[in-house]
């Protein structure tokens, strides 16, 4: 019987060895190379049920306390390499982000579109992001104000009357409105309604289980797509038809003509804008919410925003005037909020990029087609950088971070084109939030939830109430 048991292990340690050896040479690996410390897990399988069983953020903050600011994993079928350090992220990103192309697994890219900006690198990149930035300048955005109050002072007034309300869901329908804004101007109220339909719907699907199956969600939002697809061609087929000259992003992609004369064609333009509004709506509420919680959570500094806008109500009441873009660009505190609130909630925890080639780092091999993931929440969250740093301190934004170790946005070529838009977008929701309402949250007030953006716990259950002009500046925010 020994002699049996022991022929058996020696099989299996013989065929652990050679799926091992076999799984490196399918990875890539040279024979010889010294890859990053870590582990790759399970052939196949890797370290995705890890990941996945656990906080993500717990997941990579252990595995950067046990390897270093450089780990390798293998997680959703792909071998990878972490990187958690500002120089690292600069060195992807900016310095050699030539080698490292942007990557997202074909299910997804199926349902934004293959043509969406975020998928390429070189000319067609340059191209469609110098007209997403023109669509975004702080010219255009300045125009948007007024709209954008209206946008926000309307769901504000909904929320009120003391019925229960998910912050977060709330929040998605004041970016999505401004998302709309952005890319199309004031858009006829049929056409809104049916995007708004058939977007939720691919959206719900986005991060499911990838089958075509009849009945799932990403059938559903397959289905979805190719419905908006039709809709977007409508509103094209009549702007064009109108000839109406908007700088809206819309407006900038049918004026666009590159030097050879080629114009951008209808699939490239609902592609592209299909990812505009997957990239504006979840991330800008995601962090509104999270401003809800953290002023709940800071009577004080709620009271010190209460000051900085009060000041700015009774000077616009006075006057009889709305809320203005100068006004917007003249709250320090409030702004240094807005800051303190991308840090801490760090809404793109990581990006994905694929190197092209055998890269070295530190000694370390990147072998090509392995996927990089920059940890932007492990550097925001790190105390070398930040002090204290899981701790809500706007005024630690009085004086600027240390280069690439405060990157919200994502940094290099690929650094988010609307970031000033949601800077505003969330300035205003501050304005009229701390000075008109008051609010208590209902139910667990911690704990994240990722869906895939961390969100606050069951999306934050809160109450608003509506509080009259002239009690602003006293009235706290206890409703009790």
């Amino acid at each position: 019987m020994g002699v049996i048991f022991a022929s058996l292990l020696l099989f299996f340690l013989i065929v652990l060895s050679y799926i091992y050896l076999n799984r490196n040479k399918r990875a890539g690996i040279r024979d010889g190379a010294k890859l990053p410390p870590g582990s790759l897990g399970w052939p196949y399988i890797g370290e995705t049920l890890q990941l996945y069983s656990q906080d993500p953020d717990l997941f990579f903050a252990a595995k950067q306390k046990r390897y270093g600011e450089i780990f390798k994993t293998h997680i959703l079928g792909c071998p990878c390499v972490m990187l958690a350090s500002p120089e690292a992220a600069r060195f992807v990103l900016v310095t050699q982000a030539h080698l490292f192309n942007p990557t997202y697994p074909k299910s997804k890219e199926r349902l934004i579109g293959p043509s969406a900006l975020f998928y390429h690198q070189g000319d067609y990149h340059c191209r469609l992001r110098k007209l997403v930035q023109n669509s975004l300048s702080l010219d255009v955005i300045r125009s948007l104000v007024p709209d954008i109050d209206s946008v926000t002072t309307s769901a504000l007034h909904s929320w009120t009357g003391a019925h229960l309300i998910n912050t977060f869901h709330e929040m998605k329908k004041i970016s999505f409105e401004v998302g709309i804004l952005a890319i199309f101007g004031h858009l006829e109220a049929a056409y809104k309604e049916d995007l708004k339909k058939n977007y939720s719907i691919l959206d719900a699907g986005y991060n499911s289980f990838p089958t075509n199956v009849p009945g799932t969600p990403y059938k559903k939002a397959l289905s979805a797509r190719k419905r908006l697809s039709k809709i977007l061609g409508d509103i094209i087929h009549e702007r064009r038809e109108k000839k109406v000259g908007k700088k809206d992003l819309l407006g900038c992609f049918l004026n666009s003509i590159d030097e050879e004369g080629e114009a951008i064609s209808d699939a490239q333009i609902e592609d592209n804008i299909i990812g505009v509004l997957f990239a504006a709506q979840d991330t800008t509420a995601s962090v509104m919410t999270w401003v809800v919680k953290y002023l709940y959570d800071q009577p004080k500094l709620l009271q010190t925003l209460k000051k900085e806008q009060q000041e700015i109500l009774e000077l616009n009441y006075e006057k009889n005037q709305p809320l203005n873009w100068v006004q917007t660009r003249n709250m320090p505190m409030s702004y240094k909020v807005v800051l303190e609130s991308l840090r801490m909630a760090s809404i793109i925890s990581f990006t994905f990029r694929e190197a092209v080639a055998d890269v070295e780092y530190k000694g370390y091999l990147i072998p090509k087609g392995w996927k990089v993931m920059p940890l932007f929440r492990n550097i925001h969250h790190s105390s070398e950088y930040f002090a204290e740093p899981h701790k809500f301190d706007p005024s630690r934004f009085e004086v600027a971070p240390k280069p690439n170790t405060f990157m919200p946005f994502g940094s290099g070529v690929h650094t988010c084109p609307g970031n000033e838009l949601a800077k505003l977008e969330i300035l205003i929701l501050i304005h009229h939030l701390v000075t008109k309402f008051r609010w208590e949250l209902v139910g667990s007030q911690n704990g994240v939830q990722h869906s895939p953006f961390p969100v606050p716990f069951q999306g934050l259950p809160a109450r608003f109430w509506n509080i009259a002009h002239h009690n602003t500046v006293h009235t706290k925010m206890d409703p009790n």
